[in-house]
């Protein structure tokens, strides 16, 4: 259950490094739909990488629905502030701290916190700079880690690409 949650913490943090926010009343999409259909695609994305033949749309099927789910629950509790303060902590993070340090955030009006500890960078066979890294973000007093890997844009910002 644990690897499920991952996935949808790191597709929060992916929304998040994208500039997505949610927009409530206004008629835009809120933050729980964005968290649902985004943790629901990219936990099909990761069940369809560990299913194999036909067990694979079954995988796909069951990370699409728990990605949802989850990626919604994960929506709802973090505001946009919490998102913001997330972001802006990743990218100082991953540009600027050395490997195995972690850089905190807390938001003071919603307790809600969390940690971006970078590993070492390494380039790809496109000559891209990229670098894993662990997420913990603590909300209502529970704590989940996640890991996944990110990839420098061209104009420096970084890039969630797993």
């Amino acid at each position: 259950m644990k690897r499920w949650f991952s996935s949808g913490l790191i597709l929060v943090f992916a929304v998040t490094l994208a500039g997505c926010a949610g927009r409530g009343r206004s008629g835009g999409i809120t933050k729980e739909t964005g968290g649902t259909v985004l943790g629901g695609i990219a936990g099909g994305l990761y069940g369809s990488r560990i299913g194999k033949g036909r067990g694979r749309t079954v995988a796909t099927i069951a990370g699409a629905i728990l990605g949802g789910v989850l990626g919604g629950a994960i929506g709802k509790q973090l505001d946009e502030r919490d998102r913001l303060l997330m972001a802006r902590t990743t990218q100082t993070s991953l540009e600027k701290s050395p490997s195995g340090r972690s850089t905190e955030w807390r938001n003071p009006d919603t307790g809600n916190a969390g940690t971006i500890t970078p590993e070492p960078s390494y380039k790809t066979s496109k000559g891209d700079t990229c670098r894993p890294y662990t997420q913990t973000i603590q909300v209502g007093g529970k704590n989940e880690t996640a890991k996944g890997t990110a990839c420098r844009n061209p104009h420096g910002t970084w890039r969630i690409i797993r």
